[in-house]
């Protein structure tokens, strides 16, 4: 959610009653966005299961997936899409899934993910797309920020990064944006990615590093995930995950909140009601969460190199919670 123009026509904290009703008039004058050229992009091929001896593979296969949508992308002069996806078959590029349709999904891998011992995923929020994947402010540009810095805290750590856009990140513009659902279908694709990576690597550790409604979806996906490895989660510019209490999220990994000065999110008015709102604050000591400092910059600006937050984001990815800075 990278404009506070596009959403919430909020300046101040409103008293729950006037809140209630700023979250059901966004319900109701929301408007979903079209993609252009979705109906010509093929689907994506069957890809092979997550496993050392057919990772090679499925690079590949996603790989070839990329270089139909670009052929595509060009015989309907579709030239922003063709940009991005030329950009996608760079040669140190790696896509573990990849689907042109609608306004795109793409996962990528920054590092060793077979022989990690840690693993960062990076869980965007609204308005996350092929198109503009690769700025800095969306999950791809700020995944490899979090890598490179990851990299120079620990240059001897093994860390893979995951810029995972794996589900239809809804407009702000829209109604998606005031409610679970896209965040209850992101969550199982979550669970359906980690449970792949862990079935490939068995020792790595997993830390979630979820944006704006990318926490609304970690929320969801939390306690399906508790089988798993899973001992960070970190929640930043979040609106809220629906629950009340960090104990609801029915996990054992540490939860972290943090929220910078300079984000307008924290005007969004933190109720639930009739299915609308995301409910508690995580950054509020009454949820309970482990609170690190965000510093000062934008709603997009968490994973910006230089910043405060990405230092401490980037120390939560590598499970070094003594070193975070707490606000």
């Amino acid at each position: 959610m990278p404009s506070v123009r596009r959403t919430l026509a909020v300046r101040r904290p409103l008293p729950v009653r006037r809140s209630l009703a700023a979250v059901s008039v966004l319900a109701a004058t929301g408007s979903a966005t079209a993609a252009g050229h979705a109906e010509v992009y093929a689907p994506p091929a069957a890809a092979p299961a997550l496993a050392p001896s057919a990772l090679g593979a499925r690079y590949e296969t996603t790989g070839r997936d990329i270089t139909r949508a670009l052929a595509t992308a060009r015989r309907v002069h579709d030239e922003g899409r063709a940009r991005v996806l030329a950009a996608f078959l760079a040669p140190d590029r790696r896509f573990l899934s990849f689907d042109p349709r609608g306004d795109g999904r793409a996962v990528e891998v920054l590092g060793d993910l077979e022989h990690a011992d840690r693993i960062a995923v990076v869980v965007p929020g609204a308005d996350n797309s092929l198109a503009n994947y690769d700025s800095p402010k969306f999950v791809g540009g700020g995944s490899r920020a979090l890598y490179r810095q990851a990299r120079d805290a620990a240059p001897g750590a093994r860390i893979a990064v995951i810029a995972w856009l794996g589900y239809d990140s809804p407009s702000t513009l829209s109604t998606g944006a005031l409610t679970s659902g896209s965040a209850e279908k992101g969550a199982r694709g979550l669970e359906r990615l980690l449970t792949g990576v862990h079935r490939l690597n068995g020792r790595a550790r997993f830390a979630l590093l979820c944006h704006s409604y990318g926490s609304v979806v970690c929320g969801k996906a939390a306690r399906r995930l508790a089988p798993l490895p899973v001992d960070e989660i970190a929640l930043f510019g979040s609106p809220g995950t629906t629950v009340r209490h960090v104990s609801g999220l029915g996990t054992s990994a540490r939860v972290w909140a943090g929220r910078s000065k300079g984000d307008w999110v924290r005007y969004v008015p933190h109720v639930r009601f009739a299915g609308l709102g995301f409910g508690a604050d995580p950054v509020t000591p009454g949820f309970g969460a482990l609170r690190f400092d965000a510093g000062t910059g934008p709603h997009s600006g968490y994973l910006k190199p230089g910043s405060l937050a990405l230092r401490n984001l980037a120390l939560i990815a590598l499970g070094r919670d003594a070193e975070v800075t707490h606000a």
